[in-house]
């Protein structure tokens, strides 16, 4: 990609970026164009639909956090990385309002754009969850499958006006659930 082109794109995906966590994922591609200066055609010349834009906004972040995973895997105890990364992930869907469903489709749609990145997340999280439970610090009864579930629906919290002030209490009363051990 050229250089120009390669800005532009970037370019693109601040703005997007900031878009989307001001007004959800709904935004009007027109008006992300118009927030970017550039015309639309140009904006779909780079994503030429709302899922391309957005695989493309979220395969970075989602790549990070899986990095994270592996990060947390190495230099924290199996505790403390399962609820760090919970946290870490939790914060970032919330960032962008309107992904936690988006999330939830793409996870079982193969078709998705975003199914692959969606499906190396849940992963990341599946070793973290694994590895605690093989130290006897989590329950044993869920799997990667109920920890991305239990994401989608803490980072929900953090979405609903009413409810968010009640996140940060309700994510900890969720992350001793989800550590203790079944006797």
């Amino acid at each position: 990609m050229r250089a120009d082109a390669r800005k532009n794109r970037d370019h693109l995906l601040e703005v997007a970026g900031t878009a989307i966590a001001q007004h959800g994922i709904d935004v009007p591609m027109r008006d992300l164009a118009r927030r970017a200066d550039v015309g639309l055609a140009t904006l779909l010349r780079h994503f030429p639909t709302r899922e391309a834009l957005l695989e493309a906004l979220l395969r970075t972040s989602f790549e990070q956090l899986t990095a994270t995973a592996g990060e947390y895997e190495v230099s924290s105890s199996p505790e403390d990385a399962l609820v760090s990364w919970l946290r870490d992930c939790v914060a970032w869907t919330t960032e962008y309002r309107g992904v936690t469903e988006m999330m939830a489709a793409a996870i079982e749609d193969t078709d998705s754009a975003l199914h692959a990145a969606c499906v190396t997340l849940r992963a990341a999280g599946a070793r973290l969850l694994t590895r605690a439970q093989s130290a006897g610090t989590a329950r044993g009864d869920i799997n990667g499958d109920d920890l991305f579930a239990l994401v989608a629906m803490l980072a929900w919290l953090g979405d609903q006006p009413a409810l968010a002030s009640r996140a940060d209490r309700l994510f900890e009363v969720v992350a001793s659930a989800v550590l203790r051990s079944k006797g």
